[in-house]
């Protein structure tokens, strides 16, 4: 089981050496969430809390993702970077083709692209991008950036989406897709890509999920070999709760170590101490 440090709702300026410290600990990753702004009033309920109300406070920090990425990749050496998600749907795809890719090329191949259709409306009217058919928008989405990122001329004709005869440098390195959600939609859209983000879910809940996609990849002739299940748990602590999520088929664990220790409001050096701890009490090292 691999384990990647989440990085969600923490001060900017921590994040590099949060990212170090993992590097140099051997935790196999960093998440990164997305969002474009916050706004202070919502039409769009949260789906995710039972109320509907947002995890986080206002002013939170929600650095760009690709951003991050080319500071990270050049402060480490082995750590992967995967989004927690990214919603394709909300950009222009030749523009985020171009940030993704140069991201990919500075990390040398360490970046899986996490995505996510998206459940704010509010946000996408603001950027002035449709909310409606949003998901297979994203389908062809993902299909475009494929072509975007292969070495040599393309071109793109598609219902949402053209492109006359085009090239785009720097070509990256191969780009993993892995589909966030929990609903029967997103399973169906991450069975047929590389991989499956959950959210904040019971172990239960999450065997259930790969239950669910091991079906659906078997439906279309695909097994489970290398196919990426990255998810946080809410009731994994002990090495016998990580044992028996791995055995269920999870295969990445997103955590912030710090939280078992120290709590989530907790200094940096709180933050990798925990860091330390978690890994020498799960003996992972």
């Amino acid at each position: 089981m691999r384990f990647y440090v989440a990085t969600g709702f923490l001060d900017t300026g921590e994040i590099v050496e949060i990212a170090k410290a993992a590097d140099d600990l051997g935790y196999d990753g960093i998440g990164i969430p997305d969002h474009i702004v916050n706004l202070e009033t919502l039409s769009t309920p949260y789906p995710y809390t039972r109320d509907g109300q947002r995890r986080w406070q206002p002013f939170t920090h929600w650095p760009d993702p690709w951003v991050l990425v080319g500071a990270l990749a050049q402060a480490t050496t082995r750590l992967k970077f995967v989004t927690t998600v990214y919603v394709p749907a909300m950009r222009d795809p030749y523009a985020a083709a171009k940030a993704i890719g140069t991201a990919a090329f500075l990390a040398g191949g360490r970046v899986e692209l996490g995505v996510g259709v998206g459940w704010c409306e509010d946000e996408f009217a603001l950027v002035g991008q449709r909310f409606d058919r949003r998901g297979k928008r994203t389908d062809e989405m993902l299909e475009l950036l494929a072509e975007l990122w292969a070495p040599g001329w393309t071109e793109f004709h598609g219902e949402f989406y053209t492109a006359p005869r085009l090239e785009m440098e720097p070509s990256p390195p191969p780009i993993p897709v892995y589909v966030g959600g929990l609903s029967e939609v997103a399973l169906r859209r991450a069975a047929r890509h590389d991989g499956w983000i959950g959210d904040l879910i019971s172990t239960e809940r999450a065997v259930a999920a790969v239950d669910r996609l091991r079906d659906l990849r078997a439906e279309a002739g695909l097994s489970m070999d290398d196919f990426t299940v990255l998810t946080p748990l809410t009731d994994a602590v002990t090495v016998a709760d990580y044992e028996r999520a791995e055995a269920g088929g999870i295969t990445h664990i997103l955590t912030m170590p710090w939280a078992f220790y120290a709590g989530l409001d907790c200094t940096l050096a709180d933050k990798i101490d925990g860091m330390a701890r978690f890994r020498k009490d799960l003996r992972l090292d």
